[in-house]
């Protein structure tokens, strides 16, 4: 909280604000945390191209990468007061805005990747994005991040019970840290800017995540083990402030969302390619790449459902409408 005050400090003397006027060019500044190699900034690259396209020159996207002013969590908040206007976070970070967000970190949500995008695309996904508008955010669209498998540094995670002892960095989510606990890890949630530190030097024996993320954060330069049991498939959100969203003309806003879902289209495409390409470079990095039984993982966290009934019974109806979509 500090850091976000230093930084809103710091916007304010500078005249940062997350929407301006220069020359008659709507200005919106766009800030992740993400490297410029990443594939969701190479689609943030493209929607900020075709912002300015549509708009004949008249909006502009200027983006901010590699957590310059701030973390996601940091992002966010700035974002609530508008002083930023677009963000990109994953949408386990979100669930403290939206309980609607927990269903995408509970494991085994989606039967396939079909069934994830018809769900992302339709009229669940629109609800889950307008959802946090009275916390002055509105998603704009969702990025693919394909699915998230265990990687570790001594030993595979092939079976449940070989997290016995193990320390599992997991995203500032609640589900996420029910779900590796449920599996027999001890969950750990670390900020990802420390998390490679924090394998060095063993605060965590291994961590989660997808493969262009595992390869392009170099984690697996610490952890030598990648078992693809893809439990999540946990997408990424790009938010904007309703401050900002509000300030916008509705041909603006129109613009701007046009813009988004196209580059949403781009990125899927972008993902595709990443992962292939990751998965190939880390094992030629001495990475052993493995796949174990789904069902045993999905048979230890089966309890989660249940426990979502009687504690959640809004997002147990949604995981009931999600199981429904064909």
């Amino acid at each position: 909280m500090k850091y976000t005050t230093l930084v809103l400090f710091l916007v304010a003397a500078l005249g940062f604000f997350g929407c301006s006027k220069d020359r008659d060019v709507t200005v919106l500044k766009m800030a992740h945390g993400l490297d410029v190699t990443h594939p969701v900034h190479i689609a943030m690259e493209y929607m900020a191209k075709r912002v300015d396209e549509k708009s004949d020159g008249t909006m502009r996207i200027d983006l901010y990468p590699s957590s310059q002013l701030g973390t996601e969590r940091e992002l966010v908040e700035l974002l609530q007061i508008g002083s930023l206007a677009v963000t990109k976070v994953s949408t386990s970070i979100m669930e403290g805005f939206s309980s609607s967000y927990s269903v995408f970190s509970l494991p085994y949500v989606f039967r396939d990747e079909a069934h994830r995008f018809k769900v992302l695309e339709g009229d669940i996904g629109t609800e889950i994005l307008m959802s946090t508008q009275a916390k002055y955010l509105r998603g704009l669209c969702y990025y693919d991040a394909g699915s998230r498998s265990f990687y570790t540094k001594a030993k595979p995670i092939l079976v449940p019970s070989d997290l016995g002892g193990l320390k599992i960095r997991t995203q500032e989510s609640m589900t996420s840290v029910k779900m590796v606990n449920a599996l027999g890890g001890s969950a750990t949630p670390i900020a990802w800017g420390e998390l490679y530190t924090a394998l060095q030097q063993g605060v965590v024996d291994g961590a989660e995540n997808n493969p262009p993320t595992f390869h392009l954060s170099r984690h697996y330069e610490v952890c030598k083990y990648y078992v693809l049991d893809e439990h999540t498939s946990v997408p990424d959100v790009v938010l904007i402030s309703t401050v900002v969203w509000n300030d916008l003309t509705e041909a603006e806003q129109r613009i701007l969302q046009e813009a988004a879902d196209e580059s949403a289209e781009f990125q899927k495409e972008l993902w595709r390619k990443a992962t292939t390409l990751a998965l190939e470079e880390v094992q030629k990095a001495g990475v052993e790449v493995l796949i174990p039984d789904k069902r045993l993982f999905f048979e230890k966290i089966a309890p989660l459902y249940d426990e979502y009934k009687s504690s959640k019974p809004q997002v147990h109806q949604l995981l009931q409408r999600i199981e429904a979509i064909q």
